[in-house]
């Protein structure tokens, strides 16, 4: 498998609607579905959830 394969760049854009998104790795073995981390949004001023974005 080639690395872009394994371990693919994604974008994760806030749930707060403010526009704010994190760029990430992640393991498509380990983590088939979409991912949702609770990160700080600084528009916001507060942590939310993050979801992946395609």
């Amino acid at each position: 498998m080639a690395r872009n394969e394994l371990r693919p760049v994604i974008k994760l854009r806030s749930t707060a609607g403010t526009g704010c998104t994190y760029v990430t790795r992640k393991n498509r073995r380990n983590d088939p579905d979409r991912m949702i981390l609770r990160k700080f949004d600084p528009v916001a001023g507060r942590h939310v959830d993050f979801r992946e974005e395609r």
